[in-house]
C-alpha cells in the first residue's frame, strides 16, 4: 500500500527481494518532506530485515524522479526550508547507507535529488527513456543529495564537474557510456531487468555480498595500502562465517546452497 509517496512489496517468487517504489505519479516523483520521511523510515526498517538481500529503487509513472519538490518550497519560509534539510539528507543517507545491494531501476527523467538517489545506489540500470541531470546550479543551488560527491567517484573529475557545473541533461546513451548507467536496456523493461539483476545478487552468499559491498565503498578514495586493509577485514568476515562453510559444503555435495546468512 502507497504510503506518503513510498511503496514497498516484496514480491512473490523472489525471495530476498524487496522493492522500494517511488509512488507519486502524479508529480512525477518529486519529493515532498513527507515522502522524504518515509523514505528513510522504509531505509531504516529494511537495513535490519536479514531476510532482505537486495532491495529494487524503482519508480511509478513516467519518471523516476524530478528532483525536490519546487511547488512545495515555494511556499516554504527560510526556517521552513532548513528544516527540510535534515529530513532530506536522512532520507538520502538511509538509500546510500542500506547494507544490502541496491539497483536503481531509471526511467523518464532523473534530476537533481532523483539523479542523487540513482547515485547512492550500487548499481543503476537505464531505460532507453531515461535522462540524468544535476540542474541545481541553474536555480542558484549546489546538489545536496551527494551529486557532488557520488558524482565525483562514480565519474571521476572531469565528468562529475561537467554535469554539476553545466547543469545540463543527458540521456541514457551518454549515461552508459560515461559509467552514468551500468546497464542500458530496451524502453518499458527497466523494472524486469533490474529485479533479474537483484535475483543473481539475493542467490549468493548474504555475508559474502554485504562484506564486498562494505569493502568496495569503504575503499573508494582511499590509498591501496588502506584499500587491501578494508578488503582483507571484509575477506575476514566472510572466511570465518557460516556461509562459507555452507558455500564450500554445497560445492562439495553438488547442490544449491543455503546460506545461513550468519
Amino acid at each position: 500500500m502507497s504510503h506518503d509517496g513510498v511503496t514497498v512489496r516484496r514480491p512473490e517468487g523472489s525471495p530476498g527481494i524487496a522493492e522500494i517504489m517511488l509512488d507519486r505519479p502524479e508529480a512525477m516523483n518529486a519529493l515532498s518532506t513527507a515522502m522524504g520521511a518515509r523514505l528513510a523510515a522504509v531505509c531504516a526498517e529494511l537495513a535490519a530485515d536479514r531476510g532482505v538481500r537486495a532491495v529494487v529503487l524503482a519508480a511509478a509513472g513516467r519518471a523516476f524522479c524530478v528532483g525536490a519538490d519546487l511547488k512545495e518550497r515555494g511556499a516554504m519560509s527560510d526556517a521552513d526550508f532548513m528544516a527540510q534539510r535534515p529530513v532530506f539528507r536522512a532520507a538520502f543517507g538511509g538509500v546510500l547507507g542500506l547494507p544490502q545491494p541496491v539497483i536503481a531501476a531509471v526511467h523518464g527523467y532523473a534530476l537533481g535529488g532523483g539523479c542523487e538517489l540513482a547515485l547512492s545506489c550500487d548499481l543503476i540500470v537505464a531505460d532507453e527513456t531515461a535522462q540524468f541531470g544535476l540542474p541545481e546550479t541553474t536555480v542558484g543551488l549546489v546538489p545536496g543529495g551527494g551529486g557532488t560527491q557520488l558524482a565525483l567517484r562514480r565519474l571521476g573529475p572531469g565528468r562529475a564537474a561537467d554535469l554539476v557545473l553545466t547543469g545540463r541533461r543527458i540521456d541514457a546513451a551518454e549515461a552508459e557510456r560515461i559509467g552514468l548507467a551500468d546497464r542500458l536496456v530496451p524502453a518499458g523493461t527497466v523494472t524486469e531487468h533490474a529485479h533479474e539483476l537483484a535475483g543473481r545478487i539475493a542467490s549468493n552468499s548474504p555475508i559474502g555480498v554485504q562484506a564486498a559491498k562494505r569493502a568496495l565503498r569503504q575503499g573508494a578514495g582511499v590509498p591501496l595500502a588502506a584499500g587491501l586493509e578494508i578488503e582483507d577485514s571484509a575477506w575476514r568476515t566472510a572466511a570465518f562465517s557460516a556461509d562459507r562453510k555452507e558455500g564450500i559444503a554445497a560445492f562439495v555435495e553438488k547442490r544449491k546452497p543455503q546460506w545461513p546468512g550468519e
